[in-house]
């Protein structure tokens, strides 16, 4: 008898606390491009700005929500934009109580994955780069050698921004989960 193939749950987390952010969108696409997937949001609006004065034990009640949702998950996908050439506050206040406590903090050992999206033409490189620099002083796995940045995007979505209507990039995210899912795999050979 073949062993039962566990459904991989991965968690989305949305830099942006706006409803109809582009990034919401990007997000909300990315369940309907791996149906073999479970996906879990992991909601940043009632977190508290990381205090380490309320930082023990479970922390703070919606600290708790977050890290426990975190830790339910097989991996974390993190859909962000760029705020002023950097990471949006929210993003940072989350992962700062995403590493608390430093030995079972929540995104330690977890494999993560980033993708961004602006109206711009850059990308969101910059915001990128510095998320990928917490996560790793955080010790998460974040996926190697894989970018998603998603450029123009006003021109990618629906006129009411609601849906993610561009081919192209539509397939370039898949595939971009389908690495990340591959990444879940190696990531837990390393442990």
């Amino acid at each position: 008898m073949a062993p039962e193939r566990r459904t991989k749950t991965v968690g989305l987390i949305v830099g942006s606390l706006r409803e109809h952010s582009f990034n919401r969108i990007i997000a909300a696409a990315i369940p309907e491009l791996d149906t073999s997937l479970a996906f879990e949001w992991i909601p940043l609006a009632d977190l508290p700005l990381y205090n380490e004065d309320v930082d023990h034990g479970d922390g703070p009640e919606p600290v708790r929500r977050f890290r426990e949702a975190i830790n339910r998950v097989d991996g974390v996908i993190i859909v962000s934009p760029e705020y002023n050439s950097g990471i949006p506050g929210v993003l940072k206040n989350a992962l700062d109580w995403a590493s608390t406590p430093a030995k079972t903090a929540a995104l330690r050992g977890k494999p993560v994955g980033l993708v961004g999206a602006t109206p711009g033409v850059k990308g969101t490189i910059l915001s990128q780069q510095q998320i990928r620099q917490t996560l790793e002083a955080i010790q998460a796995r974040v996926l190697p050698f894989h970018k998603m940045y998603v450029s123009q995007v006003g021109d990618k979505v629906d006129a009411e921004r609601r849906t993610l209507t561009d081919d192209t990039t539509r397939k370039y995210l898949k595939r971009y989960v389908q690495q990340f899912i591959l990444w879940i795999d190696q990531a837990r050979a390393l442990d």
